[in-house]
């Protein structure tokens, strides 16, 4: 069996952005994805930066996934039912997660993207609290539970329900599971030829220096990606709240 370096529980925009960052700085992960976003539910887009007319939620969802993918970010869809520690005397063997008819799997640290239905960590004693009908996990500031290696993203660690949140909040705390797993990471950052270089420095972990060439191969790839996403309407219907009986 495979032991990831990172299994996110949850395939919503927190979850995704972690993904992107974790992928990004070479860790091995995995998006185990539940299922729909709850994302898929908003009609039109309309608060997220870069967006001034807004966008329709369900494309934002597939370009953000085609995202991780491209990151390296593995999927799998399944419901994760329980996460225990693989061995309770040594920290550092990770997690075992099982999931609704699907084969164990294994992580070093697991990262909490789901909707506040928390009930999978109760073996772990994360500390957990009642928010309505919900339970939601107790985080520090950068997401980290009181079991080292598991964490919470999203709304699950009680965050605001708004999408440039989630996605703020997935990127910092998947920022300190790079931190945690000590790779060699300064800062995922793209800069033009020479920004390190021409002042005499080595080009940090994380991060990398292209030519004038390179910024404009990957601008055109970039906007052929957008221009093709766009370019017809998403001939999907968002999805209505399952309490609303439409017959």
């Amino acid at each position: 069996m495979t032991t990831r370096d990172v299994c996110i529980v949850g395939g919503g925009v927190s979850g995704l952005t972690a993904s992107i960052f974790t992928a990004r700085a070479g860790l091995d992960t995995l998006v185990v994805d539940g299922g729909e976003s709850i994302l898929a539910r908003n009609a039109s887009l309309e608060n997220y930066p870069g967006f001034p007319d807004g966008l329709d939620a369900r494309r934002f969802l597939d370009l953000t996934r085609e995202q991780a993918r491209s990151a390296g970010a593995e999927f799998e869809l399944g419901v994760v039912e329980r996460v225990t520690q693989r061995d309770p005397d040594d920290p550092e063997a990770g997690f075992r997660l099982e999931t609704e008819g699907g084969d164990p799997l294994e992580a070093r640290r697991v990262i909490a993207a789901s909707w506040p239905d928390s009930e999978y960590l109760v073996p772990l004693d994360v500390g957990r609290s009642q928010q309505g009908s919900k339970y939601v996990v107790e985080t520090d500031e950068a997401g980290r539970t009181a079991v080292d290696g598991v964490y919470g993203a999203g709304k699950i660690a009680d965050e605001p329900h708004q999408l440039v949140v989630t996605a703020g909040h997935g990127a910092k705390v998947a920022l300190a599971v790079v931190h945690d797993s000590e790779v060699p990471f300064y800062h995922d950052w793209v800069t033009p030829e020479g920004y390190f270089t021409g002042r005499g420095r080595e080009v940090p972990p994380g991060c990398e220096e292209i030519d004038d060439e390179e910024r404009r191969r990957r601008d055109e790839r970039a906007r052929e990606t957008i221009l093709e996403a766009f370019a017809e309407p998403l001939d999907e219907e968002p999805t209505m709240h399952p309490s609303v009986d439409r017959s």
